[in-house]
Formats: structure tokens, sequence, C-alpha cells
């Protein structure tokens, strides 16, 4: 709970004032039954017609006043439940920035989206009420008590004797349910990764005509969150019931002893009215503070998932102090005996072992699987090799702070993402200082020049996930906004898979312009021809290096993917 009350430290005024102004307003509630018995007893009974009108009058003044204080109150208590749960989301997105690919990995996106909207949301829920409720619904139930003495002390205690009941009643059910909620959100973390599952791959279950199954398949996570529901629901609801019997028990006793009480002159009939009000009142706000026992049961459960979140490290900027320190390297990039398992299963990489020096062009190529994308993955540090090291420039990326390796590293990413806004804003990612002629400079290199002329220009807009533009003109954009930042190490990790044969040659010979060591990964034997060094990767081990010509004559598994690729070992004929 630290890091609710820490969000609500901004707010300590309107938690303060949400409670007393809704302490007042019950106040005014506790006072308006004995103005109501006084009109019974008195103004009804004697035929006061003046003293009824006064009385009225204070009620409706009364009544003005509990409104004002009730409106005060609902809006301080709605004030800082916003706040908080803005406050907690923002802290949440910040500390799930700061995590590493695997820890990201390990705890599940779909997971993260559910705690970031479905439990903050509950968790500002319960602050809400609890801010309204929580001192409120106690202050009556206990005033109503105190103020049943003050007008029969002995029906009183029928008071007594069912508030402890009606106590043991609502905690048994908030007891049970405190655990079914953790499971209830748990099913709804699956329901939420179905459903992002099938949004992300939608054209692939159509191609496949696997709709039906994944129907299936959703209804059944949804049945199971149903069923959790249900569960739940089915205890929560106990409270409802079991406090009317037990109000109701008491209401039939008060009632009798008070009967009697009036057929003596000792209780007066507003007396009577004053009692039944009382009791009425309590059974309420009972009713209130149970449900606000299962919403606070709720925003309990959710934050301390939200709080699991925040409570855990995020991947340090440094992750090897001890390696700062660098020596002489002409290497721009060395792998040492690097391997690499992903959340601890079997390696991904095994014992990879190469160098690259400065301006190099550095092609990695292999089958579904091989390894590739894993191990570009560990340069800009997206991952964290489990053995070996991987050396920039002679210094061991672990004792680099991240944000120096990403400003030196520039990668395009498999998947072309764009983000909403215009093509300026999407390159400008790359250096936000840019001049026009340099992000034309690079545009040009990417081979995207008539894509930024058929469209308009820089400013020409880019759709949410650049839905207005093709695959190919997606991929080269991409690749102009890596290099407009004009890295040391550029990434492309099967970044031109959509481009035609002739574009993707152009963007090579252009690449070969840049000072950049290039780590060129595709599934085109054409697209590496011309590396410096080729690696060629099979089940994560190096099973080649060397140039093309090299590779021909030692590697069958590059001599393969040759072949099968071009259907011709003529390799002029291949250039030509």
């Amino acid at each position: 709970m630290k890091h609710l009350f820490s969000c609500l430290k901004r707010f300590k005024a309107e938690c303060i004032l949400a409670p007393i102004f809704k302490l007042l307003e019950a106040s005014l509630e506790l006072v308006t039954t004995l103005i109501v018995a006084l009109i019974v007893d008195k103004g009804i009974a004697e035929g006061d017609k003046q003293f009824i009108a006064l009385m009225c009058l204070v009620l409706v003044g009364m009544g003005l006043v509990g409104c004002a204080f009730s409106i005060a109150g609902q809006f301080f208590a709605a004030r800082a439940a916003v706040g908080c749960s803005a406050e907690l989301r923002s802290r949440l997105f910040r500390k799930l920035q700061s995590f590493s690919f695997s820890q990201i990995d390990e705890m599940g996106t779909s997971t993260m989206i559910t705690r970031m909207t479905s439990d903050i949301n509950q968790v500002q829920t319960g602050v809400n009420m609890t801010l309204r409720l929580f001192l409120r619904s106690p202050f009556i139930v206990f005033g109503a008590m105190a103020m049943a003495f003050t007008v029969d002390a002995k029906v009183a205690l029928v008071f007594v004797g069912v508030i402890p009941l009606l106590a043991v009643a609502v905690y048994s059910v908030m007891g049970a349910c405190i655990p079914l909620y953790k499971k209830v959100q748990a099913k709804l973390d699956r329901v939420f990764l179905s459903v992002r599952e099938n949004l992300a791959g939608v054209r692939v279950i159509r191609a496949f005509s696997m709709e039906e199954k994944e129907r299936r398949a959703f209804d059944e996570h949804t049945r199971e969150l149903e069923r959790a529901q249900k569960k739940v629901g089915r205890i929560s609801a106990l409270t409802g019931p079991i406090t009317y019997i037990l109000i109701n028990l008491a209401l039939i006793l008060l009632l009798y002893l008070s009967a009697g009480r009036v057929d003596h002159n000792i209780l007066l009939k507003g007396d009577v009215i004053a009692l039944y009000s009382y009791l009425s009142q309590i059974l309420v706000e009972l009713i209130k503070l149970a449900n606000l026992i299962v919403t606070m049961t709720k925003a309990v459960s959710c934050q301390q998932r939200v709080g699991k979140v925040l409570d855990r490290e995020g991947e340090p900027s440094v992750l090897e102090p001890t390696l700062s320190a660098g020596h002489a390297d002409n290497a721009a990039v060395r792998f040492e005996h690097v391997s690499f398992a992903y959340g601890g299963g079997g390696n991904a990489l095994s014992d990879v072992t190469f160098m690259a020096r400065p301006g190099e062009t550095i092609g990695i190529i292999g089958g579904t699987g091989a390894g590739k994308s894993t191990l570009i993955n560990l340069l800009p540090r997206f991952y964290a090799a489990t053995q070996g090291r991987v050396l920039l420039k002679g210094r061991d990326v672990r004792g680099i702070p991240v944000e120096e390796v990403r400003e030196r590293v520039g990668i395009v990413p498999q998947k072309a993402v764009l983000f909403e806004g215009t093509i300026r804003s999407n390159l400008l990612w790359g250096n936000e200082n840019a001049t026009d002629d340099e992000l034309m400079e690079a545009v040009r290199l990417a081979q995207a020049e008539d894509v930024v002329s058929s469209k308009g220009g820089l400013d020409a807009p880019v759709e949410q996930e650049g839905k207005n533009l093709s695959g190919g003109q997606r991929q080269r954009l991409t690749i102009a906004r890596a290099l407009v930042k004009k890295p040391e190490i550029l990434i492309l990790d099967d970044s031109a898979s959509a481009l035609d044969y002739a574009t993707d040659a152009r963007l090579r010979v252009a690449l070969r312009t840049l000072d950049s060591t290039v780590f060129l990964v595709s599934q085109r034997a054409a697209s590496v021809l011309h590396a410096d060094l080729i690696l060629v990767l099979d089940g994560g081990k190096v099973a080649g290096m060397g140039r093309h010509e090299e590779l021909l004559k030692t590697c069958e598994i590059y001599k393969e993917i040759y072949h099968t690729q071009f259907r011709d070992t003529d390799e002029k004929g291949v250039q030509a």
C-alpha cells in the first residue's frame, strides 16, 4: 500500500476535507431524526401548526446544507481518487519503460495492460468510496446507536447486540472474497491476452480460416472468467441478505419492546419512530459499509498487483559497473564466446565469436529460428548475454550506460513501426535537432524519396502504425529514421524484406557509402553477397563465417540457401 499512500500525499487536503464534509452531512442526518420525533410528539400531538411549519423549514434548511456538504465531499473525494490513479498509472508506465525485454517477456504484456487499466480503475473506485464512506458509515452506525441510548437505554441494547453480529458476517464474507478477487484478475489477464493475440494476428487467423477455433478458445477463457466472477459474486452477494435478516430481526425485537414501554407511558410515539429510524439508518449504512468493504477488497487486491510491478527493480543503466573500463581494440564490435537463453530455457545462441571492424558490413543469414534476431538484440542491450562478452570498441556493453549504448546503435526492427503524426515527426525520433537537409539525406539513402514526394513532403500525415503506407514504404521510412541518427553501428534486422530486388540492391549500395558498421540480417542471400563478413547461423550456433566466395566452398548450409534461392551456381550470372 506504500505506493498508494505515496500518491495520495499530493492530495492531503482533499483526503482530509472529503471525510470532514461527509461527517458534517452525517451529523445533520442524525439530528434530522430527532426533529421528526419532535414534530410527532409536540407538533402533531398538540396540534401546534406553527411549530410544525417552523420545524419543516428547519428540515428544509438542513437538507440544503447537507446537500452542499455532500457535494463538497464528493468533489474532494473524486479529485483525490482521479489524481491518485493518474499518478499511479504514470509511475507504472515509467516503471514499465525501465524494464528489460527479459522482464517484459517474463511478466507478459497482457497482464501489464490489465494492471495499467482495469486494476488502476478499481483502485480509483476504492479510493473514492473509501474517502466518502469509510468514516461516514461507521460514524452514523455508532452515532445512531448513541442517539438511541439518549432516547431509551433499555431498548437501545438491541443495537448493542445486533452490530457485533453484523460485523462478524461482513468480515467473514470479506475474508472469503479477497483471494477470489485475485483469481478473477488473473482470469481477466488471460482474456486480455487472447484479445491482444487475435487483434495482432487477425490476418493470419483469417488466412488459415481459424476463426472458429479462436472463437472457441476465447469462449473458454471468458467462461473461466465468468465462473470465477460468479463464484466471488455469489459469496459477496451474501452480505446483503445476511445484514437484512439480522436488521429485520432486530427491528421486530425493537418494536416488540417499544410497544410495551409505550403502553406504560415510558416511551412516546415519536421516540419509537426515532428508534426505528436510527435502526434503519444503521441498516442502510451497514449495507453501504459492506459494499465499501467489497470494493476495498477488490482495490487492495488490484493495488497489490500494481505494487508488485512497482516494487520490482528495473534494468539498471549499467549492469556491471566493474566492467566500465575498456581496453584498446581495433574492432567496432566483438563477440567473445557469447551464449544466450530466454527465460532459463535452452540456449538460443551458443558460443558465438566474431569481430567487426569500423565501417565493415556484417551479413547474418540463416533459417527461421536460427538466432539471427537474438544475436543482434544483444548489441543495443535489449537482452544481456548469459555467457561471454559483447564488446563495443573494447568495452563490455554491460559496463556501459544503456543510454550511451543505444545512442551509438541505430536499429531497424523486423516489423516496421511508425507512429501517428507526420513523416517529419517520425524521422526526428532519430535526431530531434536534425535539419530538413539532414532528413532528406537520410530519406535519399533509404531509397524513400519517392515515398516523401508522393505523400506531399515531410509534413505528410502518418496514421497510427503507418496504416496509410505500404509495407515497403514503412520499411524505407524506418530505415531513414535510423540513418538520421548517424549511428556508429547500424542494424537492419531483415528490414528490407518488403522491398523489391532493385530497391534492395540500391539500398545496399547506399549503405556502403556510410561510415557506420552495418549489421545486415536477411533471409536473402543476395542481400549479404557483398558483405565483408557473413555469419551463417544454424540452431543458435555459427555454422560458417567468411566472405561469400569462401562460404560457397566451406559451408553446406550457406550453399543450400544460396542455390535454393538462385537455382544457379554461376555467381557472375546472379550478380549480373
